[in-house]
């Protein structure tokens, strides 16, 4: 057997086609996972829905501690009672290096497939990492080289994202409205979208664009829906669950910080990454993140290819100017993305992560 453990979207999109390549390859190995709706039709069965322990940032997540714990607690005795021959963590740090120490000390195989973004912040975490996984499989092109420079291995295996929509691109419905399309990607957890949505659905006011809410899978429409009514006055169209079609028919998006700015880079639509926190988080955040830029874009390129509007700088006003600004740059940003999608690495990062697991499962050994 093989426990999978993710704990958000992204973590669903990619569980799923790992697990898909690894019932390609051997369709008689049993898959537990702690997922979502992707994984459990690419054949998992699910334990318990990512969406239910999808915590964001400090405060959100101490006000949740004792779920959390509880989940912790729960998931230490579901893998002691199946004793699974390989775990495969996705992401989801605070949860799955828990996991991980507890697991190792069971002497349970334990393989990190997208190991989380330590090199952000608090980088001493890359031993503990180390110590408590069997192998390590990283998506950016710059993570190999940081897991070297303390001295330990991890493969790069590219961007599974490639896999996502390289497999399904043709088959992508393409969206025509009459104005050009203006995509609103908000987030996928409560939180964010309550904050982020609201600044978005402002700053496209009276904007020359058809404008799409791109709803995701793990809230219900009528979430999307009450905050609209509470903007009138503004018509905003909600597509629900199809983020690649409108990615693929849209001009422009507005995109808020995370693996979406990813994806749309990928499907060649300039961009404005936003991103605001509670007062606390962004406090704490702003203390501990070393990095130059927040979105993936701009640190893979190491440059700041498309505009980031952080706290204070995310409004309307201001993502009104730098729509301007980044319409007129539109073919130099798309230029850029054309580097950035060579650096990811070629596509095949599922099937490469599904042959080492069950190589180790076979025979004992990564």
């Amino acid at each position: 057997m093989i426990y999978v453990i993710a704990g958000e979207a992204s973590g669903d999109l990619h569980g799923s086609n790992l697990i898909k390549s690894i019932k390609q390859k051997d369709n008689s190995i049993q898959i537990r996972a702690w997922g979502g709706p992707l994984m459990q039709d690419a054949g998992a069965e699910m334990v318990v829905d990512y969406r239910k322990i999808a915590f964001m940032g400090f405060v959100d997540v101490l006000l949740h501690l004792r779920t959390i714990t509880r989940h912790l607690s729960f998931c230490k005795k579901d893998l002691e009672k199946h004793r699974p021959r390989v775990l495969i963590l996705i992401d989801y740090p605070g949860f799955n290096l828990r996991i991980a120490k507890w697991a190792k000390n069971q002497g349970i195989t334990v393989v990190y497939y997208i190991t989380p973004q330590i090199w952000a912040w608090h980088q001493s975490r890359v031993h503990n990492i180390v110590k408590y996984t069997d192998e390590r499989f990283v998506i950016l092109p710059f993570e190999a080289d940081f897991f070297r420079s303390f001295g330990y291995n991890a493969t790069f295996v590219g961007h599974p994202l490639l896999d996502a929509i390289e497999q399904k691109f043709d088959s992508i419905p393409v969206i025509i409205r009459e104005k050009p399309i203006l995509a609103l990607l908000p987030g996928s957890r409560r939180r964010e979208i309550n904050t982020m949505l609201p600044i978005m659905i402002e700053a496209t006011r009276n904007q020359p664009y058809s404008v799409i809410l791109a709803a995701a899978s793990s809230q219900p429409l009528t979430f999307y829906q009450n905050i609209l009514d509470t903007h009138r006055g503004h018509h905003i169209e909600i597509i629900y669950n199809q983020t690649y079609s409108i990615l693929k028919s849209a001009s422009m998006a507005i995109v808020t910080s995370g693996t979406a700015t990813l994806e749309t880079a990928i499907f060649k639509v300039p961009q404005i990454v936003c991103y605001k926190a509670g007062v606390l988080s962004y406090i704490l955040a702003k203390n501990l993140i070393k990095t130059k830029y927040i979105s993936l874009v701009n640190l893979i390129m190491d440059e700041e290819i498309v505009p980031e509007l952080i706290q204070h700088q995310c409004t309307p006003e201001n993502i009104k100017i730098h729509l301007t600004k980044v319409v007129h740059a539109k073919d130099q940003i798309q230029e850029k993305y054309h580097t950035l999608y060579h650096k990811l690495g070629n596509a095949g990062a599922s099937d490469l992560v599904a042959g080492s697991v069950i190589n180790i499962i076979k025979n004992g050994t990564p």
